[in-house]
This record gives structure tokens, sequence and C-alpha cells, in this order.
């Protein structure tokens, strides 16, 4: 029996879970949604929130008292292995989430795997941002199409 055993092994040894674990929590917070299994998302959801419970935590925290705030972020920086992305953490993500007291992401079920029939979900963050490089790309369209506008406005003069 399992009782009073918290840790969800995953057939992993304890330095292989640690280091999935780490590039998931980094991949989510960089892509704000990833797609993996069931139990993987159950896990990454409970990493991810302490995560950023620290990070906003940290803007609580006065600009006098500089070692606390870089305690806190070492202390993520021990899971996120990516600076630009704790940068991101820190500044963008923790200031979303300043009203909000938990439940930072959520977990759809997409059903089950062809491969291995693994039960499959998509985690994300919450009040996820749109993804950069479409909005960027609806904004090379219009303007690519105002271009060609003031192409065929110039040839009729």
């Amino acid at each position: 029996m399992r009782h009073k055993n918290k840790v969800r092994q995953l057939g992993r040894t304890h330095s292989h879970r640690k280091a999935m674990f780490n590039n998931m929590v980094t991949s989510l917070f960089e892509h704000e949604r990833i797609v993996t299994t069931k139990e993987k998302g159950k896990e990454l959801k409970i990493i991810s929130d302490k995560l950023i419970t620290r990070a906003k935590n940290n803007i609580d925290i006065p600009e006098t008292e500089t070692g606390k705030k870089l305690h806190n972020k070492r202390e993520v920086l021990k899971v996120v292995k990516d600076r630009d992305v704790l940068k991101k953490l820190f500044e963008d993500i923790a200031q979303r989430y300043i009203s909000r007291k938990g439940g930072y992401t959520r977990m759809y079920l997409l059903g089950t795997r062809a491969g291995d029939a693994a039960e499959m979900a998509i985690v994300e963050l919450v009040e996820r941002r749109k993804p950069e490089a479409s909005v960027k790309s609806a904004e090379t369209k219009k303007d690519g199409k105002k271009e060609k506008k003031e192409k065929k406005d110039k040839k009729e003069k």
C-alpha cells in the first residue's frame, strides 16, 4: 500500500524525474502551454504553482531587502534552467497573478495517445497571453495588404 507516499514516481529514478520536471516547468513558463500525459501534468501543476507563488511573493518584498529577493530568484533558478524564462516569470507572469490566490494553471484532458493509450492533457497558465509570433504574422499580413494598395494607387497615378 502507498499510505502517505506522495511522490509520483512515474517509473523513473529520482534524478531523471527531477530533470524531466525542471525541463517541463521551464517549457511551461516559456510557451505558457504544453501537451503532456495526465499524471505528469498533475505533478507539473503542483511544481509550477509553487514557483509562481514564490515569484509573486517576491513582489511584496521591499527594495531595501535585496537579499531576500535574490534568495527567491536563486531558489526558482534551481528548477527553471533558463535565465530569460526566469526573468519572464518574475517580471511578467508574477505580475499577472498578483490578485489571484492560487490556481495559476489549468489542465484539459485530450483523450488517449494512439501509440500506448496514455491519457494526454494540456497544461496551461490560466491567464495566458497570445503567442507573439501569430500576432506579428497577423500584423505583417495587414501591412502587406496596405503596401499592395499603396503600390496600386501609385500605378494608377
